[in-house]
């Protein structure tokens, strides 16, 4: 999720490829797809919260807040750019 996010926010990783095939890259979507995936994480998190241990904990406290900071950096008409 936390690939998908940063793939429709302009980052090159292994999920762009999909992630553009997919058409989630398209501007139009790319902010959205990436708010998506920052609310599946968040959900995840208070749905898992007590039953994880600290490392699955951190990696996906650190996943929220990478989106979530991309997010807020990003314009709001669609992918920034790297």
């Amino acid at each position: 999720m936390q690939a998908t996010a940063e793939a429709a926010l302009g980052d090159l990783n292994a999920a762009t490829a999909s992630a553009a095939r997919d058409g989630l890259l398209e501007e139009r979507r790319a902010r959205q797809t990436a708010e998506r995936s920052l609310k599946l994480l968040t959900m995840l998190a208070e749905k898992t919260r007590g039953n994880l241990d600290f490392t699955e904990a951190d990696l996906l406290t650190d996943a929220i807040g990478s989106v979530r900071e991309r997010l807020n950096a990003a314009p709001q008409g669609g992918a920034a750019q790297n």
